[in-house]
This record gives C-alpha cells, sequence and structure tokens, in this order.
C-alpha cells in the first residue's frame, strides 16, 4: 500500500499549521475523507478515524454551540492515535479546544482559504493520485490519435524503433523501455516515463535521442490513459495468427483488463502502420463500428442467399 503524510498534504494546498506540528509525520493510507457531524452530535458507534477529518461552516457553527466541556470531549474522541489531521475551510477561526487538545495528541490542525466543496475535490485528486496502487512494466507507450497504446515484447524486437517512426508520423511518445502505470479507483491506468528517462528514446545502433529536442513539444506527451495493448512477436510459421479479429483477448494489469493484440515481426512488415491502423481500428469499435463483424454478417448473410437459391 502507497502511502503519504500530512507534511506532503500541507506543503501541496499551502495550508497553515495552526497546532500539532510534531503530527505532521502522519501517514495517510485512505483516499477517502470525513466529515464528522454526527461525531460533534455525540454518535460514537461509527468513527473513520483513518480518514482526514474536514471542518467547514456547518460543523464550526455546530461545534460553537456546545459547551467547553462537551468540545473537549468531542475533540478528545476524534483526535484519536490514526486520524492523520484536522482541516478547517474557508479560513475560519479555529476553536481553542481543538488547538488544546491538538497540541496534547499531537494530530495537525492545517487552515485552508478554500471553500469545503472545492477543498475536498482538489484533495481527493490529489490522494487519488499519491495513493494509487503502481507498477513498471518493460514497454513503450504511445499516443496515437488519442489512444493510449503500450507496445510490448522482448527486448530488441523492434518497439522502440516502431515507436519513433509513429512520432515522425505525427503522434506522440510517452515513455520508453520503463512505462510507470498506476491505476485509479475507477480501474483506468495511467503510464508516464520515470523522471530519469522522460522524453528519451535509445535507438540501438544510433544511441539515446531527445524526441522534445529533435521533433518539438507536440511529439511527447507526460501522461497517457493506457487503453490497448500491442504485444509483438517473432513470426512462428506454424502458429495461428488472428485472421479476422473476432475474437479479443485482455491482459490484466494489476486490477484492470486491457485489450491485447498480438502483432508476428518478421522482415518486411511496417510495425509502425500496423500499430497506427490497430489504434485507429480500436477507435472505430469504440463507436460502434467493428470490421470484422460487419463482414461475419455479410458473409452469413451471403451463404443463406445461396442456400435458398439451391431450393
Amino acid at each position: 500500500m502507497r502511502k503519504t503524510n500530512v507534511s506532503h498534504l500541507a506543503e501541496h494546498f499551502n495550508m497553515a499549521i495552526l497546532s500539532g506540528e510534531e503530527g505532521l509525520g502522519r501517514e495517510i493510507t485512505v483516499t477517502d475523507l470525513s466529515r464528522p457531524g454526527l461525531q460533534l452530535a455525540g454518535y460514537y458507534s461509527y468513527y473513520a478515524e483513518e480518514r482526514i477529518q474536514l471542518f467547514g461552516l456547518t460543523e464550526i457553527n455546530f461545534f460553537q454551540t456546545l459547551n467547553r466541556e462537551k468540545r473537549l470531549e468531542r475533540m478528545n474522541f476524534l483526535m484519536q492515535g490514526q486520524t492523520p489531521c484536522f482541516c478547517v475551510t474557508r479560513n475560519q477561526p479555529v476553536p481553542e479546544e481543538m488547538i488544546e487538545v491538538s497540541n496534547a495528541r499531537g494530530v495537525p490542525v492545517l487552515q485552508s482559504p478554500l471553500a469545503t466543496t472545492t477543498l475536498v475535490g482538489k484533495m481527493t485528486n490529489f490522494l487519488e493520485n499519491r495513493l494509487a496502487p503502481t507498477t513498471t512494466i518493460h514497454g513503450v507507450l504511445t499516443d496515437i490519435y488519442g489512444v493510449g497504446v503500450l507496445i510490448m515484447g522482448s527486448s530488441g524486437i523492434g518497439k522502440s524503433e516502431a515507436a519513433l517512426e509513429l512520432v515522425k508520423r505525427g503522434h506522440r511518445l510517452v515513455a520508453d523501455d520503463a512505462v510507470e502505470i498506476r491505476q485509479t479507483q475507477a480501474g483506468q491506468l495511467s503510464g508516464s516515463a520515470p523522471e530519469l528517462i522522460q522524453h528519451l528514446l535509445e535507438i540501438r545502433g544510433v544511441g539515446i535521442i531527445n524526441v522534445m529536442t529533435m521533433f518539438g513539444a507536440g511529439a511527447v506527451r507526460n501522461v497517457k490513459n493506457i487503453e490497448m495493448v500491442v504485444q509483438l512477436e517473432l513470426w512462428e510459421p506454424q502458429k495461428m495468427y488472428e485472421r479476422l479479429g473476432l475474437d479479443e483477448e485482455t491482459l490484466k494489469i494489476m486490477d484492470t483488463d486491457i485489450p491485447i493484440i498480438t502483432v508476428p515481426v518478421r522482415p518486411g512488415r511496417n510495425l509502425a502502420v500496423i500499430i497506427e491502423v490497430a489504434a485507429m481500428n480500436f477507435r472505430l469499435k469504440r463507436m460502434g463500428y467493428n470490421a470484422a463483424v460487419h463482414f461475419s454478417r455479410k458473409q452469413s448473410d451471403a451463404i443463406l442467399e445461396d442456400a435458398d437459391a439451391d431450393l
């Protein structure tokens, strides 16, 4: 499980640290946020203590209606061992009981000028990005007509050369050799290049080239969602390869299934053009047109017509 901590959160959103500085190293392990209105009202049966606790106008105004004894009681309950921090929105004044218990328990209290709903959206996106499961795959990620295509295959089979040709044809490079993949909560896979090799492409016999410097900023992209995989493999004469495209296979990356096609490699085949056409065909399928299905139906209709004619 990936983690981040309160200090990263405060720095990213430029929030003021009002108290509990010793707890800035507290870990944040979930993307869910909590507005503890029920707990402030005295409902203690359930409390998501592992979540960041948000105090908006409603929570602060209600808290102010309680007497000091109940304020201290509520704060002592809310500021438990796993609670990462408290975030007060709209730069509202923070009750002294919150500051008092915060310093005693070492739970940071942060203050943001943003409205509560705005902060919730921004913070959720930040946490989903920081806490998303990640993996690294050997391959090349390209953006072809808006489709994120991950090109995979054994070392030296021609992945980088195909990517170079695709860049020359107007498409964009995301990552070469190593692709860092993050899986969002919605199951979408997002790929990028490690910072050290960002925008670089290795061509055997030539060396390393900087695609952005050579072809311009329009030839690269930092992040792209992965929508299909092209697996390159050496041509095996005895193997039966897909001829129509009716059967669709998938590859599981982490917990997400991605469509995959296998392209055999042998001299004379233009891999870049084949991959480009595969991406275009994927777009057509996503738009509702499947050439293989259309052909199969026409073929079936022709067979039925011939059968009827014979009768």
